[in-house]
């Protein structure tokens, strides 16, 4: 399917009303039309640099009036820009890899270092690296940007499994100009880790289920995704066993998907366990992940803590459960019941395994990038085009918030920054 973004009318579509705005879009979806002689990829690509392109101006831009920072001068140039936070980190393991012992205070606190962050990424830049003999100030970005195409293609795949060529790649292009979205050209494991998910996914609802299983492993190496996609298996299998006798469930089918629930499992845990045996302490990954905190694990608990501080007593124990109860609410929504069970399931598992292990901060919106499929949902949602056009503008107005507020670096009063 070739469709292009804005020429394609619905039979069933509410004409939207003809304001300024209306009448340049359909100028711009007239300009497009030249789009639909071209394959799926190259639509969606050309999608991604596009978006790619408008988040690069605004790093730029921002940048300008960045001031000196822990990373460098101020106004940097766009690659040492994006070079910032994190990536620091992931340059560190590319550099010298990571410390076979927890640095730890006099009291035994661990204090932060590489462990916290996964292998992969840095991993596949040190082997382009040897291969071309580029440095981490090019390669690295560039990594970035490429695995974030790839998740591009692979979330426009794997929606057209639920909806025709042009929902879908609206679909696409609402990932794309999503307000985080710059997150996928900076040195950051979070375009990887979100093609590797997409991957997954896309074999899970294909029930290909052998194949999905070196995805899997190779997810669970880039970023903590293993537990929720773990439990997303255990619920697909569950339902299919639930519905076997109207739909049928192979006993290869059986076993295969075992196969990957039982790689999933195993997988979830496969860094913290690599740490373990590297440092010889057990608690190596989760104590370093604390260091972050200055705390020790509690699941659940953060939440109600941001709760308490930011609405009192009295209304913050219910802040959460107030979530939750709009989470359900929404996945139950009709427009979110058309991306299929399997989508679904991964947004709940998702949203629970956040719940459950994260510490919610300005870096909570980051790690919102998983649940993409809710994307396809927003294309579902309406088909008018003034709705689509004004959802792109928002996007991306909402990146510049982000990059300016997040990614770019000022000291508060009282020290340190809000974390991207």
């Amino acid at each position: 399917m070739t469709e292009d973004l804005g020429t394609r009318v619905d039979a069933d579509a509410t004409p939207a009303p003809a304001t300024i705005n209306h009448r340049l879009y359909t100028a711009l979806g007239r300009g497009l039309a030249p789009l639909r002689r071209l394959p799926w990829w190259a639509q969606v690509s050309l999608v991604y640099f596009a978006a790619r392109l408008v988040s690069y101006l605004i790093f730029v831009s921002v940048a300008l009036h960045q001031g000196a920072s822990p990373w460098g001068p101020a106004s940097p140039d766009y690659l040492h820009f994006v070079g910032i936070w994190d990536s620091e980190w992931y340059q560190r393991i590319f550099a010298d890899g990571y410390p076979a012992q927890i640095p730890r205070d006099a009291a035994g606190v661990a204090g932060q270092n590489q462990w916290a962050f996964y292998p992969l990424f840095p991993l596949l830049v040190m082997g382009l690296s040897a291969v071309t003999g580029l440095g981490w100030l090019v390669l690295a970005p560039t990594v970035a940007l490429l695995c974030g195409l790839a998740a591009t293609l692979a979330i426009y795949k794997l929606f057209r499994h639920f909806a025709a060529g042009t929902t879908a790649l609206w679909g696409v292009v609402f990932f794309a100009t999503f307000p985080i979205s710059p997150i996928l050209q900076v040195p950051y494991a979070e375009s990887l880790n979100t093609a590797l998910i997409a991957a997954a996914l896309y074999q899970l609802v294909r029930r290909r289920y052998l194949w999905a299983i070196p995805v899997v492993v190779l997810m669970c190496l880039s970023r903590p995704a293993g537990v929720p996609f773990a439990a997303l298996v255990a619920a697909h299998i569950g339902l299919r066993l639930w519905h076997r006798r109207r739909d049928g469930f192979a006993r290869v089918e059986m076993l295969a998907s075992g196969a990957l629930l039982l790689a999933s499992g195993v997988a979830a845990f496969a860094w913290p366990l690599i740490a373990w045996a590297v440092t010889g302490e057990m608690k190596a990954y989760t104590d370093t992940e604390m260091a972050w905190r200055g705390t020790d694990l509690t699941l659940f608990k953060p939440w109600f803590d941001a709760g308490v501080s930011l609405l009192g007593p009295v209304a913050g124990p219910l802040a959460p459960l107030l979530l939750v109860a709009l989470a359900a609410l929404y996945l139950n929504s009709e427009a979110v019941r058309r991306i299929g069970t399997d989508l679904r399931l991964w947004c709940a598992a998702y949203l629970g395994y956040l719940l459950a292990v994260l510490h919610p901060q300005t870096s909570t919106f980051r790690m919102l990038l998983p649940l993409f499929p809710l994307a396809l949902a927003a294309a579902f949602l309406s088909r008018s085009k003034a709705y689509r056009g004004t959802v792109v503008v928002l996007f991306v107005l909402l990146q510049i918030v982000w990059v300016t507020w997040l990614w770019s670096w000022a000291q508060l009063p009282g020290g340190g920054d809000y974390p991207p």
